[in-house]
């Protein structure tokens, strides 16, 4: 089986250009394609692991990546999936998080002579001049059109500013530039970025009269149609030090049962033969593909020895098996401690296992604090510092959530 049935039996084409061009093109491993990555935060996120898998999968059956590193369009913010503008960064913060990017993706993709390249679009379009850019490229885009985007539709009700307007022009162009200098002949992208994408193939066949090609990958949704990727309502990073290991290993351990194998033919490596013969599986056996999921997606981002951690710690206290010692213990501050206590609903908070004091309360009257096994009934509950002393306390919120607090 070549690489683009594959990924069509993964489930991770969506749409595409031309379908018998792009399949030849990457089954020949002739590709030179893109991935944009704007550089919003400090770490990519489980939002991007899919794309930097696909990346993989397709460096792995001989084409050639570009990993754009948006410097530039990151000062402008894409408005696709946006109900409000982007918080402006400065280019100090762009700077730093495109540097954070560049060391993630390289556990991923392997860059050097002959091989991927990384580039970053400020070095390029920082330096436009801005008449020159709307005789060159602003004649080619129909603002007409450009309003019938999904990207910009969904944020007329409460206003689209002319910076984010620009945005379209600016991947367009980005597209239309790697094609002229470095023979970039397809672009990939999240479903959300078609509209986006299209205007660089046409971009591309106005100003060149030269074919170019777009595929977007299915965007990773659960069985309710929210993107995938967040938990609490906060981001899962690839960071370690934003989302532990632990935590990165039992964000998908708890993935809905029906989300499972979906999860396990667009983000793994294993051979999709082995994953259509897990879906025969038993119900009684859907922890058990939970757990191949868990690991394999955090040996992938964090090594064999944190994903072995990760599975021995969820073991211990789910099964009753495994070691203790790797559960993810976060220490108490002194600020945290009044008058030499801390109630309840600051642990909770300063653990993460609640984003707020009014989510700790709820979590408490509802019954699903525990503290050293014996569950909190009372929101006021306080504690000493020699409470946390030595190894300290375990703490759980719901079934699924555990800390172990220390000072």
């Amino acid at each position: 089986m070549q690489i683009y049935e594959e990924l069509k039996r993964r489930g991770l084409i969506a749409q595409v250009t031309d379908e018998e061009q792009i399949r030849d093109l990457v089954n020949a491993g002739k590709a030179t394609f893109y991935i944009g990555f704007d550089c919003t935060a400090d770490s990519l996120t489980a939002g991007h692991f899919m794309a930097l898998t696909l990346m993989k999968r397709l460096q792995m059956a001989g084409n050639k990546p570009i990993a754009l590193i948006g410097g530039g369009t990151t000062m402008i913010g894409d408005p696709s999936g946006r109900t409000d503008m982007r918080k402006m960064l400065t280019r100090e913060d762009i700077d730093h998080n495109a540097e954070c990017f560049k060391r993630q993706m390289e556990k991923f993709i392997d860059f050097g002579e002959g091989k991927a390249i990384m580039l970053n679009n400020a070095d390029w379009l920082l330096d436009l001049n801005y008449i020159d850019l709307l005789r060159e490229v602003g004649a080619c885009f129909s603002v007409n059109n450009m309003l019938r985007a999904e990207c910009y539709k969904q944020r007329m009700e409460k206003g689209l500013s002319f910076l984010e307007f620009n945005y379209m022009i600016m991947q367009s162009y980005d597209f239309y530039y790697m094609f002229q200098k470095y023979d970039c002949n397809l672009e990939f992208g999240g479903d959300d970025q078609w509209s986006n994408m299209l205007g660089g193939t046409e971009l591309i066949r106005r100003k060149l009269g030269k074919d170019a090609h777009a595929m977007t990958i299915t965007l990773l949704t659960d069985s309710q149609g929210k993107k995938m990727g967040k938990t609490a309502g906060n981001a899962v990073w690839l960071d370690p030090k934003k989302t532990t290991p632990y935590d990165f290993y039992q964000y998908w351990r708890n993935v809905g049962d029906a989300d499972v194998d979906k999860c396990l033919k667009m983000l793994t490596f294993i051979p999709i033969e082995e994953i259509e013969e897990m879906e025969k599986w038993e119900d009684s056996r859907i922890n058990e593909k939970k757990e191949i999921l868990a690991f394999e997606l955090t040996e992938l981002v964090h090594g064999k020895e944190e994903a072995q951690k990760a599975q021995d710690a969820a073991r211990a206290l789910f099964a009753g098996g495994g070691d203790l010692a790797n559960v993810p213990a976060v220490a108490l501050k002194e600020e945290d401690f009044r008058d030499g206590v801390v109630d309840i609903l600051q642990v909770l908070v300063s653990s993460g296992l609640c984003p707020t004091r009014s989510e700790a309360r709820r979590a408490v009257q509802q019954g699903g604090v525990m503290f050293n096994d014996e569950k909190v009934t009372d929101f006021k509950t306080t504690y000493t510092k020699d409470t946390f002393a030595g190894e300290g306390i375990m703490v759980k919120k719901g079934k699924k959530s555990f800390k172990k607090v220390t000072l």
